[in-house]
């Protein structure tokens, strides 16, 4: 039976029609709305890129570098591009050190386009994942972070993640300047997931920028040995050390043990972490009662040579006896310095109204951040002095009730360095010496540097940080630690001192956490390390001589005054 012929024309029709729908259709993808097509040829062949910034390097005052990006490769996988036989995902696997099932979910896990597989390996092992010739399998150069002193400069420092961020110290405090800001580019990759082409660069990656520290790596080099040493031979729980320019304020060096190696990417302990000489704080003891006689001198309470009746050793305030440990019934107030009477600083810290002593405090920047800008920075405490009890003022003479960083306290000397001058201290190289603020008179600093000069030489609380050619002045701190809210019998031994004291150059700062042996003073535990630091520091930067080389009196057993504690 034969077909109707109306049916073979609408056959004709319907199929002509469809040939013109799709005539239309591409005509519109193609040539009016093409960027469906695109998009979906850019997921499949092209893929935009981050390009890493080189973080800028650090170095020390005179060049010498402390912290260098060095260039590594990553490896990555695009999961919808992976072609890879079991073997090979099982020889992938021994390169990278990974496990095999493990690495197989990574790889064909089709919910991510991108995945890292392992960051910042060696260069030959990532020549070994090259030659496997993976799909969907490249590398993506990236930079890792080396610091070549290791745990001499770990503190100061810091260290980066994996993705070169600042996390700890001078890399995470300069991080916007270190950093730099990442680019991008657009690339073509082939059906193995290889790029093949660079197709444009959408933004250039800002380099970071160097920074030059006021650190001198020899300097740094030198203390942190010494205050290893230190700690180790007296059986300390911790301690730190810090080297100042006296002129400048600028930080030389600046150590603590325990430390840490930062090229280690397994993060230590938050113990090890914390940079002690500006996170921590103690009681200062007796290396505050320089600034308890400056204050009255500068008052005109008192001179250097005014005699105070000490009580035998014994005086009462408010119900509560202040003690020293060698009772005389007096001394003069260079004397109160070099035996380190606490009974002496009692009565001149008691004859100026509260308000007085507190603002000279204040002045010297304590209970203040320093200005470094070192992340973590604490300020210390000092108390409204409307708040004091004569007791209070008395025994914050020398230093109980207060607290300080020992960054802060080294800062604090500067004043009897300078005629008088605070200057402000820094982390980062200067060029030319800052103004600072002018606090006593150069009268009374140089009276007060006359003081603590009595205190390295025999009969003073600190022989043994005398130094072989120079003149010392400085000024020891021993006290009880505070547990609970109750003293109890631990201590912190320090020593604050500048040299040489004709014309200072350099401010060094100890202090010992926790002295484990017999002694515990810091006449007999923080003096020698300063001695050490100090004298090698004025060698090493060949500051001239101002006493002649036999100065140095070996004291004896009696020659050694034991400070109050």
């Amino acid at each position: 039976m034969a077909l109707p012929p109306w049916r073979s024309r609408l056959l004709f029709v319907l199929l002509l029609g469809g040939l013109g729908g799709l005539l239309v259709r591409g005509i519109y993808l193609q040539g009016i709305h093409n960027d469906f097509l695109q998009q979906k040829g850019d997921a499949r062949y092209g893929r935009v890129i981050d390009i890493n910034a080189h973080r800028g390097l650090i170095g020390d005052r005179n060049g010498e570098p402390l912290a260098i990006s060095t260039p590594v490769e990553s490896i990555w996988a695009s999961p919808q591009d992976v072609e890879a036989a079991p073997e090979q995902v099982m020889q992938l696997a021994m390169i990278l050190g990974m496990n095999a099932n493990e690495l197989r979910g990574r790889l064909f896990d089709s919910s991510h386009d991108f995945i890292y597989l392992k960051r910042q390996i060696p260069p030959e092992q990532a020549e070994k994942v090259v030659r496997l010739g993976i799909a969907g399998v490249s590398l993506k150069r990236e930079y890792r972070r080396y610091y070549p002193g290791g745990e001499v400069t770990s503190h100061l420092l810091g260290f980066t993640d994996v993705d070169d961020n600042g996390q700890e110290g001078i890399e995470l405090a300069l991080q916007a300047q270190l950093g730099g800001k990442a680019g991008s580019q657009r690339v073509i990759k082939d059906r193995r997931g290889h790029i093949v082409e660079d197709v444009a660069s959408l933004r250039a990656p800002k380099e970071g920028t160097d920074i030059a520290l006021s650190l001198d790596n020899k300097l740094q080099f030198l203390a942190f040995r010494e205050i290893k040493q230190a700690v180790e031979q007296h059986k300390a729980k911790a301690g730190s050390v810090v080297v100042l320019d006296a002129k400048s304020g600028e930080v030389l060096a600046l150590a603590n043990w325990p430390s840490y190696n930062p090229n280690n990417r397994e993060k230590p302990s938050a113990s090890l972490l914390r940079n002690r000489v500006v996170t921590d704080l103690f009681e200062p003891g007796s290396t505050m009662k320089p600034f308890t006689v400056a204050a009255a001198l500068e008052l005109g309470k008192f001179t250097p040579n005014s005699v105070i009746n000490t009580e035998h050793g014994v005086y009462t305030v408010g119900g509560r006896k202040i003690h020293d440990t060698h009772p005389e019934a007096s001394l003069t107030v260079a004397q109160v310095i070099q035996k380190s009477s606490n009974v002496g600083a009692s009565k001149i810290a008691l004859s100026m109204r509260p308000e007085q002593f507190w603002h000279s405090l204040n002045e010297n920047g304590f209970g203040a951040q320093t200005g470094c800008e070192f992340p973590g920075e604490a300020a210390g405490k000092l108390r409204d002095f409307a708040k004091w009890k004569p007791i209070e003022q008395a025994t914050m003479s020398y230093g109980n009730g207060i607290s300080v960083n020992l960054l802060q306290l080294a800062r604090a000397y500067t004043v009897f360095a300078n005629d008088g001058e605070l200057k402000p201290v820094t982390l980062l190289k200067r060029d030319v010496p800052p103004v600072g603020t002018q606090v006593y008179s150069p009268v009374t600093a140089h009276a007060v540097r006359d003081m603590l000069e009595m205190v390295v030489k025999p009969g003073g609380t600190a022989p043994q940080a005398q130094i072989t050619g120079y003149r010392v002045a400085g000024k020891t701190g021993t006290a009880h630690k505070l547990e609970g809210g109750h003293y109890v019998n631990k201590y912190i031994a320090s020593f604050v001192g500048m040299a040489p004291a004709s014309n200072p150059r350099l401010i060094v700062a100890v202090m010992i956490n926790e002295p484990g042996g017999a002694a515990y003073y810091g006449g007999q535990v923080a003096a020698p390390a300063f001695g050490n630091v100090m004298g090698a520091a004025l060698r090493l930067l060949n500051v001239p001589n101002d006493a002649p080389l036999d100065n140095v009196m070996q004291p004896g057993p009696a020659d050694f005054v034991a400070e109050e504690v």
